[in-house]
Parts: structure tokens; sequence; C-alpha cells
């Protein structure tokens, strides 16, 4: 954001209004200094007592003194009046720099991540409304991963879009206490939201395939050459335990991450088992990145915090000048001198 300082854009007005003052000022003092001459009539007896009297020469000093106040209150409201028609303002040239940053989401989509998913996407929903300039992808998986949404800083679609998979969890979270397939065309909605995709080959190659998910993150990245210098980051839910056989398994998708300059903030689930924990936290650090448990305490604040604190590009948004306008002085003024004005007016009628 640019200097501020104050201008008037009308100046022309406001010369206009303090030449016209000056005048009126000169005019009014012109006629005080005039002295009254006798130009014939008839002659009041006894008009030098009456100067002389002392009564009537405080009444005649105290009319003045009021009757240039109303005068001057006069010329302080024509002055404010001329003040707020030249538009006094402030122009701010605004540049809005943006993160050089994409990020996608990677959810392991299978029912044993659903509450660490559930909690994630509330806090996901506040942040994206944050965001300034970043890039926002969705990736879910079970057993292959599905694209729900490309890099985009369309920031409502992508709430849209989250809210569709925690509407997708909810039903799913349901109907699976209650052991009954929802027929309802809303709930098979939602329930298609977050399956449809993810369980292509299921019967064949199982299911929680974790190294197919975050390698479909990958390369759900740009390659264009105009994307570069963006830094390219993934959060990623799981809790690691494979059933089936993976295409490319979780210690080679680290490595494409890493060969890609992909970092990868994992999130584990609070059940997961020792050694899926150990290899899941082995391949996140690989990447440059951290690993989390649900189970410890603000967890997603934590990876908020640790990824504004990567040092990152900037990039030079849309610049624009912001015109305002500044009345307030001059309205306060104008009021103040007309109430003083309608007192001083009021007193010198009585």
């Amino acid at each position: 954001m640019g200097d501020t300082e104050m201008d008037i854009k009308y100046l022309f007005v406001l010369m206009a209004g303090i030449v016209i003052s000056v005048a009126a000022i000169v005019v009014f003092v012109l006629s005080r200094r005039k002295k009254e001459k006798y130009n014939g009539g008839l002659r009041s007896y006894g008009m030098a007592f009456i100067k002389d009297n002392e009564y009537l020469k405080k009444r005649k000093r105290l009319y003045k003194a009021i009757s240039t106040g109303v005068f001057v209150t006069l010329v302080l409201a024509f002055l404010s009046c001329m003040v707020l028609a030249s538009r006094p303002h402030t122009e701010t040239e605004v540049n809005e720099k943006q993160y050089a940053r994409d990020i996608i989401l990677c959810l392991d989509i299978s029912t044993s991540v659903d509450d660490l998913n559930n909690s994630l996407i509330d806090e996901l929903i506040n942040t994206v409304r944050n965001l300034k300039g970043e890039r926002f992808g969705i990736v879910i998986f079970n057993t292959s991963p599905v694209l729900v949404s490309p890099l985009t800083d369309d920031y409502e679609f992508i709430i849209e879009q989250l809210e569709g998979i925690k509407q997708g969890l909810e039903v799913r979270k349901k109907y699976a206490e209650t052991w009954i397939t929802p027929w309802e065309s809303d709930s098979y909605y939602w329930l298609s939201f977050i399956s449809d995709g993810t369980l292509i080959g299921n019967e064949e190659r199982g299911s929680s395939l974790v190294g197919d998910g975050l390698a479909g993150a990958v390369y759900s990245f740009s390659d264009s050459q105009a994307d570069s210098d963006r830094e390219k980051l993934v959060i990623y839910t799981t809790d690691n335990d494979v059933y089936g056989d993976e295409i490319v398994p979780l210690t080679d998708a680290a490595q494409l991450c890493k060969k890609r300059n992909v970092v990868v903030f994992g999130i584990g689930t609070k059940f997961m088992e020792s050694a899926d924990k150990a290899e899941m936290k082995s391949a996140v650090e690989s990447t440059g990145g951290r690993f989390y448990l649900e189970e410890e305490s603000g967890t997603f604040e934590q990876i908020v915090q640790d990824i504004h604190n990567r040092s990152v590009n900037m990039l030079d948004g849309d610049s624009y000048v912001v015109d305002t306008d500044k009345p307030f002085a001059a309205f306060v003024l104008l009021v103040v001198v007309l109430m003083l004005y309608f007192g001083t007016s009021r007193i010198l009628r009585k």
C-alpha cells in the first residue's frame, strides 16, 4: 500500500470561497469604521447625553461584539460549505501482494479416517476464506485417486467442495451406525460425492492405497514453466493402513514429491499402528515437510503456522488507487458554527 496524503479535488472552488470570504470581511470592517454624518432633518435634543451614557455604551459594545460573532459564524459556515464542495480526499495506491503457493488437500476417504477428515475440513473452510493468492485443489482417494477440484483461487468453489465432502462424511457416519442403505436422493447423492471414482478396481486391487493417493496429488500440480516459482504443498491425511496392492508405494510417492519439489504435511490418525506411523513419518519428512498426529492438541493450527513460516515468493497483484473522501472535519466545523450562529442570532434579537 502506497503513501496517503490529503488533497483537494476541486481547488478552484475552495479558492473562490476564500476570495469571497475575504471580500465580505473587508466590506464588514469598512462598514464598521464608517462614521455616521448628519444629513439634515430634525435634530433630537439630548443626543450628547445619550451617547455619553455608560449603560448605553456598554449595550452598544455588546451589540457590536455579538453582531460581529454572527458575521464570523456566517463566514466560517460559508467556508465550511466551500471546503465540502471542493471535496477533500486521499488517494492511496494499493498493490495487493499474493502468495506464490499451490496447496493440494489429499484425503484418504476410507472410513477409518472419517473422524480426522471431518475435523480437518471444519478448520480448512475457515482457512480457505483467508487465503491471498494461493491456489487450492482437492484430491480424495481410496482405491483410486479422484481430483475433486483442480488448483484454483476460486475460494468459494473450494469451500463448496469441502462442504460437500463433509456432508458425505456425515451421511456415511449416520448410515454406518444404523446399517441401513441410504435410498433418499439427497443422502445417496452426498454418499456418492465422496465415493464415486475412488473405488474403481476395488475388488481386484483393494483399498486405502495411500501411495497411489499421494502420487495422484503430486500429478495434480502444474508442470508449466510459468508456475515454476510457485511453492507446492500437500496436506495429506491417512492412517497408512494399506489393504491391497499399490501401483506406487508410499516411499516411492515420497521420492516423487521430492523430485518435483512438493513438500508434504502429513496427518495420521490417533489409532494408527506404530509401524504405519513410523513409515508415514519417514516418508513425509523426506519431502521436507512435517508429520502430525490427530490426537495432538492444536494440530491443524500448527500446520497452518508451519506453512506460513515457510519462505515463499510473493507475486504482485492488481494495482489500483483508492479515492477516499474526507469530509468529516469540515462537516463538524459546519455543524459547530451553525449552532453558534443560531445561538448568537437569538441573543442579538433579545
